[in-house]
């Protein structure tokens, strides 16, 4: 499915950016990323700022595509994480780790479930790696969004 396809049947909507928003958010993953190697917090807040890392640079692959997620439509979290493979050409294997952090990070929320150190490093390094994705895809392809916009 592609980012053409998902706009057809209102998963994503068309969005304009520009490299002042572009460079705020991937900033504020940046943030979420400190935050979340910040060890004197519980592993749930750890995660759960790994994970918005992970939120923010997939609507960042978006918005450099000229989209967003559907705001009348559920499930945009997933959406964001499995378009990463067409947004900016995230290896599959990739997308599904990430995919799993999403659901683990449900689990959390909805029913409590206990965060092993494991799973927070594991989601830490998994959102650094797609910050460098994003950030060098953005480099090649996208440029105009990562020149100097302050």
């Amino acid at each position: 499915m592609t980012l053409q396809n998902l706009l057809q049947i209102g998963q994503l909507d068309e969005y304009e950016t520009d490299a002042v928003q572009v460079l705020r958010m991937i900033e504020a993953s940046g943030r979420c990323l400190a935050d979340a190697r910040e060890t004197t917090i519980t592993p749930e807040t750890r995660l759960d700022a790994a994970y918005r890392a992970i939120t923010q640079l997939c609507m960042v692959a978006l918005w450099a595509n000229g989209y967003r997620t559907s705001k009348n439509r559920p499930g945009h979290h997933q959406t964001m994480i499995q378009s990463l493979v067409h947004s900016v050409d995230l290896d599959k294997d990739q997308m599904v780790l990430l995919d799993a952090f999403r659901v683990k990070r449900n689990a959390i929320d909805y029913t409590g479930e206990d965060v092993d150190e494991g799973s927070v490093e594991a989601c830490i390094e998994a959102a650094e790696n797609l910050l460098h994705h994003v950030t060098e895809w953005l480099a090649r392809n996208k440029p105009e969004f990562v020149s100097s916009a302050r």
